[in-house]
């Protein structure tokens, strides 16, 4: 029972980082995102940031990554469904995609927030 249970969550991880994987190498956004996102953390490293502020940015980040993964998963899943229009399946993708560009407003807002005082 044991040795099932660990090769259920083995398994698991397996398909959670293959999803990663898969978001990385076929979504130009998220690799934007990515490139971003370790610009701001090599920044944070440079202007020697306390361990509070680079936590802030690291959730930051982190939110507005899986804001796009999520919605990299409901493009996916609409467009399994059908490539016909569809008015509730466009909502559906305006929605997800309203939540990533939310996200980036706000990683935006906190990252001038840590740093404007920084360069200033």
């Amino acid at each position: 029972m044991t040795y099932t249970i660990h090769m259920h969550h083995t398994i698991s991880f397996q398909n959670a980082f293959r999803g990663i994987w898969t978001a990385i190498i076929t979504q130009t956004n998220i690799r934007i995102h990515f490139i971003i996102g370790s610009f701001v953390l090599s920044a944070a490293v440079y202007f020697h940031l306390t361990f509070d502020k680079l936590i802030d940015l690291i959730i930051a980040i982190s939110l507005v990554m899986t804001a796009e993964m999520v919605n990299t998963a409901i493009e996916f899943i609409s467009d399994a469904v059908t490539f016909e229009y569809d008015e509730n399946i466009k909502r559906a993708k305006d929605i997800a995609a309203g939540a990533v560009l939310m996200s980036a407003i706000f990683a935006v807002f906190i990252g001038l927030m840590i740093f404007l005082p920084e360069i200033l």
